[in-house]
């Protein structure tokens, strides 16, 4: 018999018996079912995840910043050093660190300030002070007008671009360009010698540009599109009335190249600060990915653990689905054998017969999961109202694995059964009421 015709007689066989068919199959279904919507939710959370960090500039970069305190064996000592990060280093970072990509100069003032436009139309705000190469290097582009320039960076300029929930807030469907705001400073809070300043200052700034919604970032807290960026040369002459740098955001061209650049930065950090570099701590954005890889692991190994019992247990039901039918079709498998049938064409329908069961089981299950996992995802977006979606990722791999794995489940608790059933004597099976 060749296999297609064994096809052929398995499915008719399955089609007798609809109902015993479909429950034999339920534990395949169940088991594929569970897996897929519980990976395609696993793998949504990563892709949330991955999204963040794109929010952030990627995960080839770091930031570099000041830190007062260190740790010695178990206690946090206080660091004395006097060193301080200042735009030379962002240039000898620059010139001096071949994997490094780009380089980023920040002062951030993540807490709002006052801003206000005209009319006394008010909102509170972060802002940043950056350089031109800011937007390029986060790769996020302009909304409308334009970015601040090198030239505004040389002249302190007072200028500004105002992230779209900023220039919503302020401005609503009107255009911001070349629109003044006043952002106050030394509104009530403490100075940066821990002394309460309850002075307000303010300072005019002129809008030429806005940039596209970004969204919030879920590591830290704040919205991108609610903050204003400013010369980084303008903030330190307005704002902190100094030439230090608070954070160095470093690209480097590769993920795999972020060790390297990391250790090319301290070399220089070292080199141009009396061979002093503990100072500085370093937010290695890998660190946060790692995790996530290693939490991802865990749980597919888990899941996989669940689904192998629920496989198993559907194996289980598939052989003794298979067994039964061996019984009640033995003067069949006689009157094959007496018309010229094989031990191998019997061998073959039946295998063929399990196989093809948990195939379709393992289809439905699939079907099943990829329906499971978005409702999974929706429901997730209503329990951890952190994101406004959560994506369900169906992994083209994992869909394979799946109906691999019913395959093999069929061959190997169908083999039993098939081998049984091509070993009958023919003599034997006839005379079987």
């Amino acid at each position: 018999m060749r296999i297609i015709e064994a096809i052929i007689v398995g499915i008719a066989a399955i089609r007798s018996n609809k109902m015993r068919s479909l429950l034999t199959m339920l534990g395949i279904i169940i088991g594929v079912a569970s897996v897929l919507a519980m990976i395609s939710i696993g793998d949504g959370a990563k892709e949330i995840v991955l999204r963040d960090a794109q929010k952030l500039g990627g995960a080839n970069q770091f930031t570099i910043y000041r830190t007062w305190y260190k740790r010695v064996g178990t206690q946090w000592v206080r660091i004395r050093s006097n060193e301080y990060m200042k735009y030379g280093d962002v240039l000898a970072i620059e010139a001096e660190c071949p994997s490094v990509k780009a380089v980023n100069p920040r002062i951030p003032e993540w807490r709002g300030a006052l801003i206000e436009a005209a009319g006394g139309v008010q909102t509170r705000a972060g802002y940043n002070g950056v350089d031109a190469t800011y937007h390029t290097s986060m790769d996020w582009d302009i909304q409308e007008g334009r970015f601040i320039t090198d030239e505004d960076v040389e002249n302190a300029s007072s200028v500004c671009v105002l992230g779209d929930e900023v220039a919503a807030s302020l401005f609503g469907d009107k255009s911001p360009l070349g629109q003044e705001i006043k952002i106050a400073r030394g509104d009530g809070r403490y100075d940066r010698w821990g002394r309460r300043d309850k002075k307000r200052y303010t300072e005019r700034f002129t809008v030429v540009g806005t940039m596209l919604p970004r969204g919030r970032s879920l590591r830290f807290g704040w919205s991108y599109d609610n903050l204003v960026f400013m010369p980084l040369t303008t903030t330190q002459e307005r704002f902190t009335g100094d030439d230090k740098i608070q954070d160095i955001v470093v690209y480097a061209h590769t993920v795999e190249d972020v060790p390297k650049a990391i250790e090319e930065v301290k070399a220089v950090i070292r080199k141009r600060h009396k061979n002093q570099d503990d100072f500085i701590r370093i937010f290695d954005m890998r660190e946060g990915m790692a995790q996530l890889e290693k939490i991802s692991k865990v749980i597919k190994i888990a899941l996989g653990s669940i689904a192998g019992f629920s496989l198993l247990v559907g194996g289980i039901g598939i052989m003794n689905m298979m067994l039964v039918a061996v019984t009640e079709r033995t003067r069949e498998i006689g009157l094959r054998k007496a018309l010229g049938a094989t031990r191998f064409d019997i061998l073959i329908q039946f295998l063929m017969e399990a196989v093809f069961m948990c195939g379709l089981g393992g289809l439905i299950g699939i079907g099943l999961g990829v329906f499971a996992g978005q409702g999974m995802a929706l429901l997730a977006v209503k329990i951890a109202k952190i994101v406004p979606e959560w994506p369900s990722v169906v992994s083209t791999q994992w869909v394979l694995i799946s109906i691999s794995f019913s395959a093999l489940i069929g061959i190997s608790f169908g083999l039993y059964p098939a081998i049984k059933a091509s070993s009958l004597s023919p003599i034997e099976a006839l005379r079987t009421d």
